[in-house]
Parts: structure tokens; C-alpha cells; sequence
């Protein structure tokens, strides 16, 4: 995979909104950003933070596949064909120990 742009759509919103929730549970742990009331506590940043990478798991699912057939194409498609031609007739090899 060559880059971020080759993820379809709806994968990259969802690692974007991920990072997001990630980054704002950060922010408001840290004092950084005052969030309302309800989601304001340290227990709303804990699920913010497993919303977030529950939210990433996708793209890294479809990153992990599309290396996958890229690196090991014997993982998604049949076995090779064999080439009867090698094993009908073996070929003479040259041993340079046999000097």
C-alpha cells in the first residue's frame, strides 16, 4: 500500500474520527480542553478512548489485507501452476566440485 489516499472513503472518515476522539480524550485528561458535564469526566475519556480505537480498527484491517495479497500472494489465490516441462526431463547440472 502506497499510501493513505488508497483506503476507500468511509475507512479513512473512520480513522479520522478516531484520531479525533483520541486526541480530544487526551486534551480534556490533561486539562488542555474543558468539555461539557456528561462528557467531561475521566471515566467519558476512557470510553473516548476505546471508541477511537475501536474506530481505527478498520483501516487497519484493510492495511493488513492489501499487504497481505501484496507480500504473500499464496494467501489469496490457488497454488501456482507447475510447469511440466521442468518435471518431465531433469536437467543436466554442473557441479563445480566434480572438477
Amino acid at each position: 500500500m502506497r499510501s493513505l489516499g488508497a483506503l476507500p472513503k468511509p475507512v479513512l472518515v473512520l480513522e479520522v474520527i478516531g484520531i479525533a476522539f483520541l486526541l480530544l480524550s487526551y486534551l480534556s485528561l490533561n486539562g488542555y480542553v474543558v468539555l461539557p458535564a456528561p462528557i467531561g469526566s475521566a471515566t467519558a475519556a476512557i470510553v473516548m478512548v476505546f471508541v477511537g480505537i475501536a474506530l481505527m480498527i478498520p483501516a487497519a484491517a484493510f492495511m493488513v489485507w492489501a499487504m497481505a495479497q501484496n507480500v504473500a500472494p499464496l494467501l489469496t489465490k490457488g497454488q501456482p501452476p507447475v510447469d511440466k516441462s521442468l518435471s518431465e526431463k531433469p536437467k543436466d547440472k554442473r557441479n563445480d566440485a566434480d572438477h
